[in-house]
């Protein structure tokens, strides 16, 4: 029996390699209460620096397919998330009982509304969390269909190929990059939180007004 934790990035490259890159991402670029807690960042840096291999290792994934399955993922995966919003996105969200669920919508509506519909959606992949809510959002919301097509797959393209070869090029520059992997991860999700400070300052500053 294969025991993989769909959640721990280090697990599903272990055990799928590449073709998990793609299962993950799919499904953590849309699938909503089921791709919201899936690891993004923290999957795609590590599978870039695999592909570099470490000192006296061979690379252990290639990166052509690394970087094919995770544009694949992020692409279809925010397309097919949009159609799930404009058929029954927003009653959806309305029966989930997680309230962070719930909270992430919010935020993703706000950034649609405060940077403009292409903006949103491509600062919105660089946002976990937000970017698993934020294409059923975008769907619910009436986002026209070639708008949003065409600034997702800009945004998918970018977030997915730039986090895989940001790994890349570090696994291949630094010798024995693997030692210090997870607290780089850490630091690659810290970053891409960034983009939510303006938004949950405003809502900080709402609270208080009310």
């Amino acid at each position: 029996m294969i025991a993989v934790n769909p959640m721990d990035g280090a697990s599903v490259l272990a055990t799928f390699g590449a073709l998990g890159v793609l299962v993950v991402i799919f499904a953590e670029s849309g699938l909503l209460v089921f791709g919201f807690f899936l690891p993004g960042d923290t999957l795609l840096f590590p599978a870039g620096v695999l592909c570099a291999g470490s000192a006296g290792q061979a690379p252990r994934l290639v990166l052509w397919q690394v970087l094919l399955c995770a544009a694949v993922g992020a692409v279809a995966g925010g397309q097919v998330g949009f159609l799930l919003g404009r058929h029954g996105g927003r009653a959806l969200l309305a029966r989930t009982s997680r309230r962070r669920v719930r909270e992430t919508a919010a935020r993703a509506e706000q950034l649609l509304a405060r940077y403009g519909y292409g903006k949103a959606l491509v600062i919105g992949r660089f946002v976990p969390m937000v970017r698993t809510v934020l294409h059923p959002a975008a769907g619910a919301l009436g986002v026209p269909t070639r708008t949003f097509t065409v600034w997702q797959i800009v945004g998918g393209l970018l977030w997915s190929q730039s986090l895989v070869l940001a790994g890349y090029t570090l696994g291949a520059s630094v010798p024995d990059i693997d030692a210090f992997l997870w607290p780089l991860v850490a630091l690659v999700v810290v970053i891409s939180l960034l983009p939510l400070l303006p938004l949950l300052t405003e809502a900080r500053r709402a609270r208080r007004d009310r």
